[in-house]
């Protein structure tokens, strides 16, 4: 297979630490999606508090926490998402028992970071008031929040075959039946697609199997070029599904179009009756509430991104 060029360095290449021992999009229990808007007149300032924050976190806890920036590629500008991806809630508790209590990372979020001719200054200054605003996502597995598939594959997670309390979910790789070295993720790819939308209450299992299947439908056919995990919302609005499209490349797209034009069963997924009739009958389009499906592309930061 022929691999597209990496125009954009991928995110794993933001950090010192190898990339081996980080955590991803593939490997993560939980995802906390950070995202704040920059100030005017502190693009640079803004993005090198961003970096700086995410390797401190990167070096202090591997196997623990492993954090990404990246931009929005077609959206806000000056918008920055820190991608944190954490082993387990528990992996919370020790980031928030490090901001109590590490004094290294303290000082590092109290420092000065607005030179004296633009006012001096901490972080605060940098970003604006009230736009840092976080989603918790952790991995979809059958059956999750009560809902219903077939009766057999919610018993086959290992979710449902582990034995003693949960402590932790499995990573999103356990949803792609593929080799690791083929999985696109929030390491390697050069754009991230996240799609989100609010599924009706009436079609909450019907509608994740729907997620599920079109996520596989482009998994099965573009592997090593595209991959496509279902996160759920925790702690935020219920039942609003997330997809992440990890993507080699921007224009690793145009493979992704061309899969719904010319894939008469991949079609098919969006065509056929997915409710039973006595509920009514209808495709996947009555799953959803309508207008509530959206885009936000990502592209992993570098170095000079945007004239910074």
């Amino acid at each position: 297979m022929t691999q597209p060029n990496i125009v954009i360095p991928p995110a794993e290449q933001q950090t010192s630490v190898e990339a081996g021992d980080l955590l991803n999009s593939s490997t993560a229990g939980v995802i906390v999606e950070r995202t704040a808007q920059v100030r005017n007149g502190f693009h640079a300032e803004g993005r090198k508090f961003a970096r700086m924050m995410a390797e401190f976190v990167n070096v202090k806890q591997v196997g623990v926490a492993s954090v990404f920036v990246y931009e929005e590629t077609f959206g806000i500008k000056d918008k920055l998402h820190w991608l944190i991806h954490l082993s387990s809630l528990e992996a919370y508790e020790a980031m928030v028992h490090m901001g109590t209590s590490d004094q290294e990372y303290r000082g590092n979020v109290s420092s000065e970071q607005v030179s004296q001719d633009k006012g001096g200054g901490g972080w605060d200054k940098i970003f604006v008031d009230g736009s840092m605003q976080e989603t918790v996502l952790m991995p979809q597995f059958w059956g999750m929040y009560g809902t219903k598939v077939d009766g057999e594959r919610e018993k086959q997670t290992s979710v449902y075959q582990q034995q003693g309390p949960l402590t932790g979910l499995p990573g999103a790789r356990e949803q792609v039946p593929l080799p690791v070295e083929q999985l696109v993720h929030s390491g390697n790819c050069g754009l991230l697609l996240h799609r989100t939308a609010q599924l009706e209450y009436d079609f909450r299992s019907e509608g994740r199997t729907f997620a599920r299947e079109a996520a596989e439908s482009i998994n099965e056919n573009l592997p090593g070029e595209a991959t496509v995990f279902v996160y759920e919302e925790a702690f935020g609005a219920a039942d609003r599904i997330h997809w992440l499209i990890h993507m080699k490349s921007l224009t690793t797209y145009y493979k992704v179009l061309a899969l719904h034009v010319k894939d008469e069963r991949i079609r098919d997924l969006y065509f056929q009756e997915r409710i039973a009739p006595e509920r009514g009958g209808g495709t996947w389009a009555r799953m959803f509430v309508p207008g509530s499906m959206v885009d936000v592309a990502l592209t992993p930061h570098h170095w000079g991104m945007y004239a910074t």
